[in-house]
């Protein structure tokens, strides 16, 4: 009874963070891991990781702001707001290791993903990569496969 006279209103969302390097270069690998609709322990571990050793991070403040970039991916913009952050704040030899560690993201599960691979495309794109050093970073990810 009391319920309908004083119904409950839900919590405040709470803000996302704005976007800098770090959380957008986050949400853009966890994108990457998405993009075939499965997000596996082996991608999350290997975020985790670039996430690391790009920012010099521990290992539990990787997981911090991974776990962070997840937040922002659901509910933030598209990847074009995303990659010009990074094409702002990150010189084009940076971006170019980066799209190989979206590479990596990708093929942490051991297969090749059609969806992870246009959406890498696209971002890789976006980030401004040449073509050539497009196809470079996906030889060297696909090594023998």
């Amino acid at each position: 009874m009391l319920e309908r006279l004083f119904p409950r209103r839900a919590p405040a969302p709470t803000p996302l963070p704005q976007p800098n390097a770090q959380l957008a270069l986050g949400a853009l690998l966890v994108r990457v891991a998405l993009a075939n609709r499965e997000y596996l322990a082996s991608e999350v571990a290997h975020i985790d990781r670039v996430l690391a050793a790009t920012f010099d991070l521990k290992p539990l403040d990787a997981a911090k702001l991974r776990a962070e970039c997840e937040a922002l991916e659901r509910h933030a913009p598209g990847t074009p707001e995303f990659t010009e952050i990074l094409r702002e704040e990150i010189p084009y030899s940076e971006r170019f290791a980066l799209g190989e560690a979206m590479w990596g993201v990708a093929m942490a599960d051991g297969r090749r993903d059609p969806e992870e691979e246009e959406q890498l495309l696209a971002i890789e794109t976006a980030l401004g990569l040449t073509e050539e050093d497009i196809n470079t970073a996906r030889k060297n990810a696909l090594g023998g496969l």
